[in-house]
């Protein structure tokens, strides 16, 4: 099926939420959504909006997040997300290897456990956290021993302080402006035509939602995803050259 297929569905199956939470009075849930899948739910926000709705993914930090159909004004209770946070270790520290992003990601689907049941993984040197649903949390926790070579044990744990708000590697850059087309090609030492395919390319996202405008000019505190390169937190304007260009801050995720 072709993403535009999938996404088309994705949208109907947003409707019947929406309609089933209204109608029976209770709260639904999607699974997990990337980025591209969160901006097919705002393409259809209007059509929901009467039933209530918020996303989360466990942590703010979180890019990957559900979306929760009703509200507390309609009815009446509250309902948390069915979201767990995990934390993977090595069982030998001293003789684990070095671990990344997708090493974790293939030894999680190697188990047969679907992608949309996974939120974001956060590697942390030899360990990660990874938010999960929490129906099949117990079985990851049982069935996940490897990580490559690597012995691993996994228990459900609470969300960090570091997770609600992540330390960011800070960079500062000198940039012609605040239009998003610079900062993104200052930031990965892109060419400026590079920069415009990520646009038309539709990889570019403010806050999790798309952007296709190169001249938007970020504000202070956008979170700017560059899908296949990365993410980072702009921090603003911090002065200007004598030349006429100005300073920026940025927050890199790592």
């Amino acid at each position: 099926m072709t993403e535009e297929k999938e996404l088309l569905q994705l949208k109907k199956r947003l409707l019947e939420l929406a309609g089933r939470s209204y109608d029976q009075g209770i709260y639904t849930f999607t699974p997990f959504l990337g980025l591209s899948q969160q901006q097919a739910f705002y393409e259809v926000q209007r059509e929901v909006a009467y039933a209530g709705f918020d996303l989360a993914g466990g942590s703010p930090a979180c890019e990957r997040r559900m979306i929760r159909f009703g509200c507390l004004e309609r009815l009446g209770y509250e309902e948390d997300y069915p979201i767990l946070c995990i934390r993977i270790v090595p069982a030998a520290p001293k003789f684990a290897e070095k671990l990344t992003h997708r090493d974790f990601l293939g030894a999680i689907m190697n188990l047969g456990i679907e992608r949309d049941t996974v939120g974001d993984i956060f590697v942390q040197d030899k360990a990660a956290i990874v938010f999960c649903q929490e129906n099949i949390a117990s079985y990851l926790t049982e069935q996940l021993i490897k990580v490559r070579h690597t012995t691993v044990k996994c228990m459900v744990t609470e969300v960090t302080e570091e997770l609600r708000a992540p330390v960011l590697e800070q960079a500062a850059l000198t940039v012609s402006s605040p239009r998003i087309d610079a900062v993104i090609s200052k930031v990965y030492n892109l060419s400026r035509n590079q920069s415009l395919d990520l646009f038309r390319a539709g990889r570019i996202y403010v806050n999790g939602r798309l952007v296709e405008n190169n001249s938007y000019a970020l504000r202070e505190g956008d979170s700017v995803t560059v899908r296949g390169f990365g993410r980072f937190l702009y921090a603003g304007v911090q002065g200007e050259t004598r030349k006429g260009k100005v300073r920026v801050s940025v927050g890199m995720y790592r």
